[in-house]
This record gives C-alpha cells, structure tokens and sequence, in this order.
C-alpha cells in the first residue's frame, strides 16, 4: 500500500504538471477559447458515453493487468504528445484525437486503479486506503502544478509531457509487485451467460446501471453530487471571479486563495482517511455545511474573511468525497464495483459539463455574489428538505408498525398458540 501510494502520488504529480500546460497549449496552436473548451470536452467525452461500459470490462478482466496495462497506454499516448510537440507537428485535429484517446483509456484506467488500491488493505482499511488516495491526489495536485511552471520555464512544453508519461510508467512498473491481501473478494472475470440465438451479447453495462438504479444509497449520492456541481464546488470558477471583480484582487490574490483551498483538500483527506463507517447521511450533513460557507463566501467584505471560509470549505469537500467515495467502492458487491464506478463516472462527467454553463449563467444574471448565495442557498434547502422529508417518512413508518402491525402480529401470536399442532394430535391419538 506504501508502494501504491507513491505511485499514486508520482502519477498525480505528472498528470496536474500536463493539466497546467495544456490548456496553454491549445491556445498556443489555435489561439481560441473556444478551441481550449473544446480539447476538454472531447477528453471528457468518452467517460459520460462509455463509463459503464469501460466499469464492465473492470469487473471481467484481471484487476492488475487491466490497471497496468492502462498506466502504460496513457504513458505512451504523453510521450507521444509530447513527440509531437518536439517536431512541432502537433495540429488541433491530431490534438483533439489524443485528448479522446486519452478519455476513452482513463474509462477502464479509473476504475481499475482505484479498486486495485483497496485490494491492497483488509475490508475494514478501506476507508483509510481511499484517504491515502485522496490525500496523493491533493499532494499530488499541488507538487504538479508548482513544478509545472518550472518544467516549462526551463526545458519547454514538451518536457510537461515526457515528465507526465515517465510518471505512468513508474506506475506501469510498481502494479506488477503489488500483493492483494483480499484474494478471495478480488472481480475475477464474470461467466458469460448463455445467450439465446440472434441475441446481442450481454456486455453487463444494462446489469451495472439497473443495479445503480435500485440502490437508494447511489442514487441519493448521485443527487447529491449533481446539485453541489451545479449550484456549488466549482470553487475554481466563482471564486477568481469574485476575488478579481467584487473583492479587488489579482491572479496573485486567487493563487493564494487557491493554495488554501488545496491546504484544506489535504487536511480534508487526512481526517477522511480516519472514517471508519461513513454513509449517506454524513456526504448530506458536510454537502450542507459546504452550502452554507458558500453563501457566507459570497457574503465576504475583504480577501481576509473569504480566506477564513475556503478552509472549511475545501476541508468539508473534500472529507465528503472521501466518504462518497468510500460507499461506492463498498456499498456493491464484489463483482458489480466496477460497473457501479463506470456508472458513477458517466454521472459525474454529465454533471461536470453542465456545472459551468450554469454557474455562468447565474452570474451574468445575478452577478458572482448573487449566484454563491443563491446556489449555497438552493443546496441548503434541497438537502434539508430531504433530511425533513425522510424524517416525516420514517416517524410515519414507525407509527403504523406501532398502531397497525404490531397488534394484528399480537393477535396472530395468540391465535396460532391455541391452535393444536399435528403432532399433539397424533401423541394424544397414540
């Protein structure tokens, strides 16, 4: 698990290092926003269409193989960016196919990378084994994008590129050495069932999100996931605009703002690495305290407050994904995890494209203070009115077993005792 954790962190390092180049790479070759917009959707793409398709071949194919064989294509498909970069032979439609490329082998990488992590710990280490992940990620996130400007400055784009495919093939080579310590409950490749003649063939991706859909845990996370995207979390857009508009500041004042934000997501992870049970009902509580320090955010007079509130923002946010994170990779049974994270990553990447049109839209109508308080404020009801809601339904559930099932269970008690059974009648007989 020490070894997967550097690993990870190695892996995160490179990825947010490209992640911060590319983006000025697109406007380097085409000189649009647009175009910019556009690589992102088209990596992003793949995952909303082919998420639970990509769970499914998760769930059939051996668990290591699967994860290193993707570290090993996303490495080659950098390099070869990077390549290309070098020879200056990389043109906006040659980008748009790597950026799919890369979406469509990040479908089946995902899924396989982190059910592979939580093979490594017994079953009650879960929860601290996606902590550990979460933490590499936010550890990651930020060494990336500091030697990001570094890497640049000094040997180029390109060499963003190449530090980002040697970082997945350090992945490639440590999954080999890696030990399950739950053998018995690793997804082994599932039997096919029989088919009837001209049947198409059962690809699992039907049986994955029928089993997404009956699951009220997953589908109030999934509610939950969609509201805060939409109304709320996309810190990295509302907050540069209120902090370069309202609040006066410049890209230096984000950047420290933003440093805070990622100070809270490693502290975040550190405390969800402790979570031991966590549920639906503490991802709801944190999703609404989340809510409330947006609206005291967009409420902020000077920089100084807004610093005191992004800390517990990103803390609860990101203790919050570690819980959610935590049930999904838990809640299924063995064989149906990765078609349950398939289903979960098209979820997200659905909400994740629809979550900045909307946020700018609520800007330009209300202004970037009017849309944190109103998306703060919209959350907040939402889950509390579920929390009501679920209440009232509950108390009423126990009051008809109190009124209503547990006489008619008293009354049958008693009716069947004095019933004679076959067998008093047969010894009396006898």
């Amino acid at each position: 698990m020490r070894w997967w954790a550097v690993a990870n962190f190695v892996s995160n390092a490179g990825t947010w290092m490209q992640l911060t180049v590319q983006n000025l790479l697109v406007l380097q070759i085409t000189g649009s926003a647009a175009a910019t917009g556009l690589s992102m959707s088209v990596q992003a793409a793949p995952g909303l269409l082919l998420g639970t398709l990509g769970g499914a071949v998760v769930d059939r194919w051996p668990r290591k193989v699967t994860a290193a064989v993707g570290q090993a294509l996303l490495g080659g498909v950098a390099v070869l960016t990077a390549v290309l970069v070098a020879l200056d032979q990389l043109n906006l439609p040659l980008l748009m196919v790597l950026a799919a490329l890369t979406g469509l082998i990040a479908t089946v990488d995902g899924p396989a990378c982190a059910l592979l992590g939580n093979d490594l710990v017994k079953a009650e280490d879960v929860p601290s084994a996606i902590g550990v992940g979460s933490l590499a990620h936010s550890g990651g996130r930020l060494a990336g994008a500091a030697l990001a400007g570094v890497t640049v400055g000094v040997l180029g784009t390109a060499a963003a590129y190449v530090a980002n495919g040697l970082s997945f093939a350090f992945v490639a080579c440590v999954i080999p050495f890696l030990k399950p310590v739950r053998r018995q409950e690793l997804a082994k490749p599932a039997p096919a069932k029989p088919r009837g003649k001209g049947k198409p063939r059962d690809t699992g991706v039907r049986e994955g999100l029928v089993f997404f859909a009956r699951r009220p845990r997953l589908v109030a996370l999934a509610g939950l996931n969609g509201i805060s995207a939409l109304f709320g979390r996309n810190y990295s857009l509302t907050l540069v605009v209120l902090v370069t508009g309202p609040l006066a500041g410049d890209a230096g004042t984000f950047s420290t703002v933003a440093t805070v934000l990622a100070v809270g997501g490693i502290v975040g992870a550190v405390l969800g690495a402790r979570l031991r049970r966590p549920g639906v009902r503490l991802v709801s509580i944190l999703t609404l305290a989340g809510a409330l320090l947006q609206v005291f955010a967009g409420l902020s007079p000077s920089i100084a407050v807004l610093l005191v509130l992004v800390l517990p923002m990103a803390i609860a946010e990101s203790v919050a994904d570690t819980a959610q994170n935590t049930v999904l990779q838990t809640d299924p049974p063995a064989h149906m995890r990765g078609r349950v994270l398939g289903a979960w990553s098209s979820i997200r990447t659905l909400w994740g494209l629809a979550a900045p049109p909307m946020l700018g839209f609520l800007m330009e109508v209300l202004g970037v203070r009017g849309a944190l308080v109103a998306g703060g404020l919209l959350v907040a009801t939402t889950v509390g009115t579920a929390f009501l809601t679920r209440g009232r339904r509950t108390a009423a559930s126990a009051a008809v077993e109190e009124i209503v099932e547990a006489p008619l269970n008293e009354a049958l008690k008693s009716r069947t005792a004095r019933l004679p059974s076959p067998r008093t009648e047969l010894e009396t007989a006898v």
